[in-house]
Protein backbone atom coordinates (compact mmCIF):
# COMPACT_ATOMS: atom_id res chain seq x y z
CA UNK A 1 0.00 0.00 0.00
CA UNK A 2 1.28 3.37 -0.70
CA UNK A 3 1.34 6.59 1.31
CA UNK A 4 -0.84 8.56 -0.47
CA UNK A 5 -3.79 5.62 0.16
CA UNK A 6 -2.69 5.45 3.97
CA UNK A 7 -2.61 9.25 3.43
CA UNK A 8 -6.54 9.42 2.53
CA UNK A 9 -7.60 6.67 4.73
CA UNK A 10 -6.11 8.45 8.05
CA UNK A 11 -7.86 11.62 6.49
CA UNK A 12 -11.31 10.35 6.23
CA UNK A 13 -11.05 8.89 9.73
CA UNK A 14 -10.49 11.80 11.30
CA UNK A 15 -12.68 13.75 9.45
CA UNK A 16 -15.41 11.07 10.15
CA UNK A 17 -14.68 11.88 13.91
CA UNK A 18 -15.35 15.86 13.56
CA UNK A 19 -11.29 16.29 14.45
CA UNK A 20 -11.01 18.73 11.34
CA UNK A 21 -14.04 20.99 12.60
CA UNK A 22 -13.40 24.51 14.34
CA UNK A 23 -14.82 23.76 17.50
CA UNK A 24 -13.33 20.16 18.05
CA UNK A 25 -12.36 19.06 21.52
CA UNK A 26 -9.20 17.49 19.71
CA UNK A 27 -7.71 20.51 17.36
CA UNK A 28 -5.64 18.71 14.48
CA UNK A 29 -2.83 21.79 14.50
CA UNK A 30 0.69 20.64 13.81
CA UNK A 31 1.40 21.34 17.49
CA UNK A 32 -1.04 18.96 18.64
CA UNK A 33 -0.04 16.40 15.94
CA UNK A 34 4.01 16.26 16.76
CA UNK A 35 3.02 16.31 20.73
CA UNK A 36 0.66 13.27 19.95
CA UNK A 37 3.19 11.75 17.89
CA UNK A 38 6.04 12.20 20.92
CA UNK A 39 3.40 10.65 22.73
CA UNK A 40 2.64 7.56 20.93
CA UNK A 41 6.04 6.90 20.22
CA UNK A 42 6.71 6.74 23.90
CA UNK A 43 4.15 3.84 24.19
CA UNK A 44 6.22 2.14 21.38
CA UNK A 45 9.27 2.22 23.98
CA UNK A 46 7.48 0.73 27.09
CA UNK A 47 7.40 -2.39 24.79
CA UNK A 48 11.17 -2.45 25.60
CA UNK A 49 11.02 -1.39 28.70
CA UNK A 50 12.94 -3.99 30.69
CA UNK A 51 13.05 -6.14 27.69
CA UNK A 52 14.88 -6.58 24.22
CA UNK A 53 11.80 -8.11 22.97
CA UNK A 54 8.37 -7.19 23.18
CA UNK A 55 6.05 -9.12 25.05
CA UNK A 56 2.84 -8.73 22.98
CA UNK A 57 3.94 -8.02 18.78
CA UNK A 58 -0.06 -7.52 18.48
CA UNK A 59 -0.22 -4.26 20.76
CA UNK A 60 3.38 -3.10 19.44
CA UNK A 61 1.62 -3.19 15.86
CA UNK A 62 -1.11 -1.27 17.46
CA UNK A 63 1.53 1.37 18.47
CA UNK A 64 3.75 2.02 15.44
CA UNK A 65 0.33 2.24 13.69
CA UNK A 66 -0.66 4.91 15.61
CA UNK A 67 3.11 6.71 15.43
CA UNK A 68 2.69 6.34 11.43
CA UNK A 69 -0.87 8.01 11.51
CA UNK A 70 0.39 11.19 13.34
CA UNK A 71 3.27 11.48 11.32
CA UNK A 72 1.14 11.03 7.86
CA UNK A 73 -1.08 13.47 9.13
CA UNK A 74 1.54 15.92 10.62
CA UNK A 75 3.21 15.88 7.19
CA UNK A 76 -0.21 16.49 5.47
CA UNK A 77 -1.25 19.64 7.11
CA UNK A 78 2.15 20.60 6.68
CA UNK A 79 2.18 20.37 3.03
CA UNK A 80 5.19 17.91 3.03
CA UNK A 81 5.64 14.95 0.62
CA UNK A 82 6.86 12.68 2.99
CA UNK A 83 8.04 10.45 0.49
CA UNK A 84 10.12 12.56 -1.08
CA UNK A 85 10.82 13.68 1.98
CA UNK A 86 12.36 10.01 3.08
CA UNK A 87 13.74 10.01 -0.58
CA UNK A 88 15.79 13.16 0.00
CA UNK A 89 17.08 12.31 3.56
CA UNK A 90 18.03 8.67 2.20
CA UNK A 91 20.08 11.19 -0.15
CA UNK A 92 21.39 13.77 2.16
CA UNK A 93 22.65 10.53 4.41
CA UNK A 94 24.23 8.42 1.97
CA UNK A 95 26.79 11.14 1.89
CA UNK A 96 27.62 11.28 5.21
CA UNK A 97 29.67 9.25 7.65
CA UNK A 98 29.20 8.42 11.28
CA UNK A 99 32.11 6.81 12.22
CA UNK A 100 34.15 10.52 11.81
CA UNK A 101 31.45 12.28 14.03
CA UNK A 102 33.21 11.17 17.24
Amino acid sequence: MDLKTLEAAMHAFVTSKGWYESDSPRPQTPKNLAISLVLESSEVLEHFQWSEATRDKAELAGELADVMLYLLQLASISEIDLGQAVLDKLERNQQRTWDNDV
